[in-house]
Parts: structure tokens; sequence; C-alpha cells
């Protein structure tokens, strides 16, 4: 990427310099490792929260609230850093993300307490800021076509630093022994971020003019906190619990209020009458329930690799190493789809690859249902889900970026994050309910049934194959053909 000045090419798109291929692939090249270190910290610490656990003496049931503090957190600050770089500039908030996630990883490997840990984590919350900021500024300094296969590999480096993350951190804590050595690693990456922003990042061009909507930004906040809270409190209380139900009830409300308070706003912090353009409107329900999917299904496939089959009748007894290089197979094809995104849809159009890609998680959580009495049977039904996840993950970001307007790509792709994150911490709450109404109640024995696995697996085809139809009523206009 060049400065401003550079001399627009026949192939840059209208208002948009050209700029030079070696420069290009620099600056792409530093956005893909700031988003390998996201993944590298959302991957490697869900298989290390034991030993977080027992090194600060936290109850099993608490650790929920170690990844939820980084949902609430996100569902608070992504939207605003999404406006506020639309406003002053995505490289500007990028550093302000990366400085906030620094810190907030440094409190974590340092944490002697409860109340520190979680602080930290909170800091923490403006990483899933960094996509879309980044989306944003690529959108903005590059012609459709590179900006399209930066996009694609931006996510194939997420997907690829979320397998690293846990597999390396896994290991590291395997030869360590200490979680507090290994949790400097993470931190090590993310204060390594803060200074390279400072290097060749350019600043974005098209700072769109306003203000950032207060009122919409508190009650869209509040409404997200309560939302969450009451998801993350239906793991230990039920769904269908009075204080679950209340908070999730002033959800609804506080939503109702924000909706109109946003359709009324002259610049509102999120254009909900765009967002009802059927060029959009479907992937974001798309991408709602590829978060119940991605998320949800994490940890009851984990559980089930490591339950201990002579006590259960199903599982392998495998080590928390072992569960991350089962993943594996799946991850690395995850990679290359994503990467390999924009020559896909090319080929047959974005709305076609990403209901093809739903399609295809889909009938992997169909086999998996089936057959899971092997281990090579779940890697293979994996490995399908990794065809469709990296062609989703690379897509849908794309479709939603390229629908928005110009001025607000940042706040629009920071709401698809959020709404992905919205589906991710609602199935934390489902996938509990579904094991727990399958739990023996015997005395002393919660270990769930099979069948609550399968209702899992069966929940979540019918939620990708539902996502598979609704994305393809999307409109396409434009070169694709989709």
């Amino acid at each position: 990427m060049r400065s401003p000045d550079a001399t627009p090419s026949p192939a840059a798109a209208p208002g948009v310099a050209a700029e030079r291929p070696a420069s290009v692939r620099a600056v792409v090249g530093l956005l893909v490792l700031f988003e390998l270190t996201s993944g590298f910290l959302q991957g490697g610490i869900t298989p290390l929260l034991p030993e977080i656990g027992s090194e600060l003496g936290i109850p099993d049931a608490e650790l929920a609230w170690v990844i939820s503090a980084q949902l609430l957190a996100a569902a608070v600050s992504v939207p605003v850093l999404g406006r506020l770089g639309d406003l002053y500039g995505h490289r500007r908030l990028l550093r302000i993300a990366l400085g906030c996630v620094a810190v907030g990883t440094l409190l974590v490997a340092f944490a002697d307490s409860w109340p520190v840990l979680l602080a930290g984590r909170v800091l923490m919350g403006p990483l899933a800021a960094l996509l879309p900021l980044e989306i944003a500024l690529v959108r903005d300094r590059l012609p459709v076509d590179l900006a399209r296969s930066a996009i694609a590999r931006l996510v194939g480096a997420l997907a690829l630093g979320t397998l690293l993350g846990g597999v390396v951190l896994g290991a590291a804590q395997e030869a360590t022994g200490d979680v507090r050595t290994t949790l400097l690693v993470p931190a090590v990456l993310a204060v390594a971020c803060v200074p390279v922003s400072f290097l060749a990042v350019p600043e974005s061009r098209r700072a769109s003019g306003g203000r950032l909507d207060w009122p919409g930004a508190v009650l869209l906040s509040a409404a997200m906190v309560l939302l969450l809270s009451g998801v993350s409190a239906a793991q230990d209380e039920g769904l269908l619990s009075g204080t679950v139900l209340g908070r999730l009830l002033l959800a609804v409300l506080l939503g109702g209020v924000w909706a109109a308070v946003e359709l009324r706003t002259a610049e509102p912090l999120v254009d909900l009458r765009a967002l009802a353009d059927r060029r959009v409107a479907p992937f974001f329900v798309g991408a709602f329930a590829f978060g119940v999917v991605y998320f949800g299904s994490q940890t009851p496939e984990a559980t089930f690799l490591a339950a201990d089959p002579e006590r259960t009748g199903y599982g392998f007894g495998l080590s928390a190493l072992s569960i991350s290089l089962v993943a594996l197979p799946a991850a690395v094809t995850a990679v290359v789809t994503s990467s390999l995104t924009a020559r896909i849809a090319g080929r047959v159009g974005y709305v076609p690859a990403v209901t093809g890609a739903f399609v295809l998680i889909g009938a992997s959580f169909m086999v998996t249902a089936v057959l899971h009495t092997a281990v090579w049977q779940l890697v293979a039904a994996k490995v399908l889900a990794g065809l469709g996840t990296g062609v989703a993950l690379g897509a849908i970001p794309t479709v939603i970026a390229e629908g928005s307007d110009p001025s607000r790509t940042g706040v629009t792709t920071a709401l698809y994050n959020n709404v992905k994150t919205l589906g991710g911490a609602m199935a934390g709450g489902v996938t509990v309910s579904l094991l727990a109404a399958a739990t023996s109640r015997g005395p002393g024995d919660a270990t769930p049934a099979e069948s609550g696995y399968v209702a899992v697996w069966l929940l979540c085809a019918l939620l990708a194959l539902g996502a598979a139809a609704v994305t393809a009523t999307a409109r396409r206009a434009g070169r694709d053909g989709g």
C-alpha cells in the first residue's frame, strides 16, 4: 500500500488509488500477523482452563466466565470500535484495540486473583474488533479483487492461528507444567503486535462524517450484556429459570427500544434499514447460525472424545493434546479453503459458495450423529465440516462488507462479528441444557447419555441446513454473478 498520491490504475475501483504489489503484500502480511495472533489467543485458552482453575482455586462452574467475560466485552466494544473506525480511521482504532488486548493478555498471564483474571479477559474483548477493522481498511485501500483476496487471507490466518493456539499451548503446558509460563507465550505475541502496527499500515482514506450514536451504543451494549449474561447463567441454572428468563426478556425489551431509537436517529450506530437489504440480511442470519454451530459444538465434541468408554459406554478417553490433534485435519482443511475462498466464489458466485458451505457443515453433523464409534469417523466428518467452515469464514464477511455503504464498512462488519458472537454465546446455554436433559439423575452420576450428544449434533445439522436455505435467497448484485 502506498501513500494517497499514488497514480490510479484502470483496474482500481473508482476513487481508489493503485497500490504497488510489493507494498500490498507487505501490509496485508502485517494484518495477517495480527489475525494469526488473534486466532492464537482465541484457540489457546480453552485447553488451559482446568490449569487456570487449579492455579487460582476457581471452581469448574465459574470457569465459564473466563470465556463469557471476553464475549461480553466484545459485544459492547466491537460495534463501538467499528463505528469509531469509520469516523476517525480504522488504523487508529486497530492500534487502540491491539493495545487493549496486549494489556489484557499480560493481566491474564500474571493474574493472582479471580477479579484480576476477569479484568484481563474484559480488556481482551476488542480482540473481536480486529478483523472488522482490517476488512474495512483493505476494502478502503484496495480494488475489489485484491480486497477479496486479502480478506480471504485474513480469515485463513485467523483459522490457522486458532489451530496453532490449541496445539502449541496444549503442548507447552505439558512440557512446562506451569500455566503462567504457558500464558506468557500469547502475551508476548500480543505485545509484539502493538509496535508492528506502527510500521507500514496506512490509514483508511474514506473517513465518514458524523458522530458516534451514544444512545444507540449504550442501549445495544446493555441489551447484549443482559442477553449474554442470561445465557451464561443458563449453564448453571437452566434456560427456564426465573433469573435467566427475566434477563432474556429484559434484553429483548431493550433490544426493541434500541431498534426504535436507531430507526429515528439521523446517524444511527447500526443502519437497520440497510441491514434489511436482501444482499446482506440473509448472511447475518447465516452468521448467527454459524456462531451457534461453530462454538456450540466445540465443548461437547471435546468432552465426548475425553469420555472414558468403560464408564460411559462412549468416547475414547483422549487427553487435551490428543483432542487437539483429532481436530488438526479439519482445521488445516478450513485454513486451506478459507484462503481459496476468493477463487472458489469467483467460479460459482458468493451466494452459492456460502450456501454450499452450510450444506457441507450440515452434512458433517448428520454423519457425526450417525457414525461416532471410531475416531476416524469423527475425523472424516470434521474434515467435511472444515471444507465448509473455511469457505463460510472467508465469504460471509466479504459479502457483508461489499453489501454495506463504504462509509460504514467498519461498523457493519463489526456487527457481523457480534451476531456470530451472540450465536456462540447462546450455544453454550443451549448445548449444556441438551446435555443436562440427557444426564442420569442417579446419585453421584452427572454423566450425559450418548443421546445428549446426538441431540447436539442433530441441532447443529438443522441450523446449518437452515442457514443454507436462508442464504440461498440472498440477492447479489455485481460482478460475481452470485
